[in-house]
Parts: structure tokens; C-alpha cells; sequence
């Protein structure tokens, strides 16, 4: 078909006749729509993942790897929380300000969870254990978790004496850990344990740690469980409470707050004549624990068991803190104490969790 042809059927001149078809805009419009049809396109591929280059390829391969933390390194820096409600208008009127360290939220659920690990890590750098050996405690539970846990995350096989009578949740907790457990009759009580640990060493059946006597316990507290104190209350912290057991952490945060601030108080709780509250002891002077400073702590104070339970239900209830009894004794030491004072900052610790005493009924089901 010529360009004459094509100029008929379309009623467009071609440029090559003397015209443009831009002097015509109006005839574009009038084209018929079969001429403006596009030719039909394949469907859009899917877009491929930009490769990287050979360079970062390399890079990518010789870069380090993030420094992920280990188990051990969440030990300690537990939160300071203030009480809300109970005693709260009282101590209010008076100015003063409870606090209660959370030390359950350790990963073993304890505060001793530093010094197991201190004793142990410590023993290792001296060259006393090494990774294989079996290491021997008597404990009336929350060293024993923490030895357990310890024990498992740095080799060792860890033997663990304590009186039949203590909680159930807390033998088992243990045994999770991979501990071997031997029980011990409720009528010799901890003195009995202690004694057993004593002659399984004498006999070559293993490394007593001994946290009663061994000054890596106390040494922790003052290293790190005293400056934590100190750093979270920005130095106003007035009175410091603490139950009484193997009395490392009394001894190590008392001697680290009275440097800083000999008006400190340091206080410890016991429980009164006749009651039994798990992690309090009243020793008798043939087993009173070596690393017990007396001279870093300014009062003792008795609590009963009766009191000691009532409030861990109300610590529990009233304050959202499932802690256990002997954290509960230390709180109603703390709670006498603001009622004779005023304008103090007073910090208890909050030994363990509530979950470990569930079977001993002081959490009514």
C-alpha cells in the first residue's frame, strides 16, 4: 500500500506529502481507537533479591559474631521497688519510704544466687576444683538451688544436703538443676546437715564450699548487692534490713553501706523464740557462721512465724511481690522500724520467690 493510499483511508497526509501530524491535533481525536491499541505485554516477573556484591560477601563472612551474654551475667542488678500500700499513709505522714530488693528475679530465683556463683568461679580461679569434681553443701534450700544451677552451667557434679522437712518445691528445683539430694532428719535440723557435709569431705567424697564460713559469700554482697543499694537510692538509703541465715549478705552490705555512710543502719531479722521460718536461723554460738561480722550490724530484731506468714500473704496480695517468708520477716522488721522513725529510706531485701513455699500451706488454695 502507498503513502497515497494510506492518505485516503486515514484523511492524514504523511510529512513526507508536505505535512506534520502535529498540525493536526484535532484528526489524532478522531483516529479511530483500533490505531491506539498497544501491543499486549507479558506479565511483570517477580523482582529478585538484589545479590551482594563479592566485597560484602567477604565482609560478611569475617565479621564477628554480636558477644551474646551467658546465663551467668544475669546474676544481680535486681530492681528496688517501692511499697505502695501496706503502711503506705503512715509511713507517708511520717516521710519515710520502704523499698523491697528484688533478689528473686535472679535466674535461680534467689539471692544467693551470688554468692554460689562467686564461690565456686573463685574457687576455680585458685586452682582449689576444676570442672568434673564433685562438690558437696548442706543448705535448707536456696543455696542449694543456686549451688545447683552454678554447678550446672560450669561442669561440676554437686551434692546437696538438707533437713527433710524444708519445702518440697524447693528438692525438686534442685534435682532439675541436676543435683544429687540427700535428706537429713528434720530433729538434727541444719546443725545435722552441716555436720554430715563435714565428715563426706573428711572422707574424700567431695569439696565442701561451705558458705558459713567461706569469705567469697560476704565478699559479693560487698562487691556488688551493697553498691547496687547505694546506686538506687542515690545514696539516701538509711536503714538496710535483711534476714539472718548464712548472714553473707548482712555482713557484706553492711560493711560496704557503713563505709559510705557509717550513719547507716543495718539490721537483722530473727525469728523469735520457737518459730521456724525457712532462711532465718537463730545459731547457737558452736555453729554461729565465721563470716558473721557482728560488728556490721547495729540491732537485731525478732520476728514470729505467725507474723512472718501473714505478711509474706500480704506482700503477695496487697503489693503484687510473691516473695517467701523469710523475705516477709525482713519487710515486718522494716514496717516496725519506719513506726519508730521518720524522713528514712529503708531497703529490705526480698530473699526468694513465694512459688518455693506453696506446699507448705501459707498460701491458703
Amino acid at each position: 500500500m502507498d503513502y497515497g493510499t494510506l492518505e485516503a483511508l486515514s484523511g492524514l497526509r504523511c510529512p513526507a506529502h508536505g505535512s506534520h501530524f502535529a498540525d493536526r491535533p484535532s484528526d489524532l481525536a478522531t483516529m479511530p481507537r483500533a490505531q491506539h491499541t498497544q501491543p499486549p505485554t507479558s506479565p511483570a516477573k517477580p523482582s529478585q533479591p538484589a545479590r551482594a556484591s563479592k566485597p560484602a560477601k567477604a565482609a560478611a563472612a569475617t565479621a564477628q559474631p554480636p558477644a551474646y551474654p551467658s546465663i551467668e551475667s544475669t546474676v544481680g542488678q535486681t530492681p528496688l521497688v517501692a511499697l505502695q500500700r501496706i503502711g503506705a499513709e503512715a509511713n507517708r505522714a511520717r516521710g519515710n519510704v520502704l523499698l523491697a530488693k528484688l533478689e528473686g528475679n535472679n535466674p535461680a530465683g534467689s539471692v544467693k544466687d551470688r554468692p554460689a556463683l562467686a564461690m565456686i568461679r573463685r574457687a576455680e580461679e585458685r586452682g582449689e576444683i576444676a570442672p568434673g569434681d564433685t562438690l558437696i553443701e548442706a543448705t535448707s534450700g536456696n543455696t542449694g538451688i543456686a549451688l545447683a544451677m552454678a554447678a550446672a552451667i560450669r561442669g561440676f557434679r554437686m551434692v546437696l544436703i538438707m533437713p527433710e522437712d524444708l519445702s518440697i518445691e524447693r528438692a525438686q528445683t534442685m534435682k532439675a538443676f541436676g543435683a544429687e539430694l540427700i535428706l537429713t532428719p528434720k530433729s538434727g535440723g541444719m546443725e545435722y546437715a552441716r555436720d554430715l557435709a563435714e565428715k563426706m569431705q573428711r572422707e574424700g567424697k567431695g569439696r565442701v564450699l561451705d558458705q558459713f564460713a567461706n569469705p567469697d559469700n560476704p565478699r559479693i554482697h560487698y562487691e556488688t548487692t551493697g553498691p547496687e543499694l547505694w546506686q538506687q537510692t542515690a545514696g539516701r538509703i538509711t536503714h538496710f534490713v535483711s534476714a539472718m541465715g548464712t548472714t553473707g549478705t548482712i555482713t557484706g552490705v553492711g560493711r560496704y553501706l557503713k563505709e559510705r555512710n557509717p550513719a547507716v543502719r543495718i539490721v537483722g531479722a530473727q525469728p523469735s523464740e520457737g518459730s521456724r521460718i525457712p532462711g532465718i536461723r537463730k545459731w547457737p554460738p558452736e555453729y554461729l557462721p565465721k563470716i558473721y561480722d557482728p560488728a556490721q550490724v547495729d540491732e537485731l530484731v525478732y520476728v514470729s512465724q505467725a507474723d512472718a506468714e501473714q505478711m509474706c500473704r500480704r506482700l503477695a496480695a496487697e503489693e503484687g511481690i510473691f516473695g517467701g517468708i523469710s523475705a516477709a520477716g525482713a519487710c515486718w522488721v522494716a514496717q516496725q522500724i519506719a513506726a519508730t522513725v521518720e524522713h528514712a529510706t529503708i531497703a529490705f531485701v526480698v530473699c526468694d520467690r513465694g512459688d518455693r513455699y506453696l506446699s507448705t500451706g501459707v498460701f491458703p488454695a
